[in-house]
């Protein structure tokens, strides 16, 4: 199975692994995990609005976070953004929109316990219930 974590997911899964449900972490443990460049994004911002509080710089933290992998790379691209704008999501946080875009061009299955996503149609998803 090809896995792509949602940005909650990546976190939880080095600050918080007792967040993830026994299911969740069977398919990290035997799949290909990718990783959107959203969700260094993302996590650079709770890190500077102090929402996660890490050791270190951020720039550092996130460094050794995507050391932990290994993680491929889930590329945005000019065909992810655009289907970012066509997908159902009855939510409009961008961020949430280019991961699920980024699940569908890629035929990723996105590991989230977001219910928007988990509601949302046109892609896989694997709930963290």
């Amino acid at each position: 199975m090809k896995l792509l974590l949602d940005t909650h997911i990546w976190i939880w899964s080095l600050l918080r692994p007792d967040k993830l449900a026994p299911r969740v972490v069977r398919q990290l443990g035997s799949a290909e995990v990718h990783l959107s460049p959203i969700s260094v994004w993302e996590a650079l911002l709770l890190i500077e609005k102090k929402r996660i509080v890490v050791k270190g710089s951020a720039d550092d933290w996130v460094t050794r976070a995507l050391a932990v992998g290994p993680f491929h790379e889930a590329p945005l691209t000019f065909e992810v953004a655009a289907e970012s704008r066509r997908l159902r999501i009855d939510h409009q946080d961008p961020a949430d929109r280019f991961i699920a875009a980024t699940a569908k061009v890629y035929d990723l299955t996105l590991v989230t316990a977001d219910e928007h996503l988990l509601r949302a149609p046109g892609f896989r998803h694997l709930a963290n219930r």
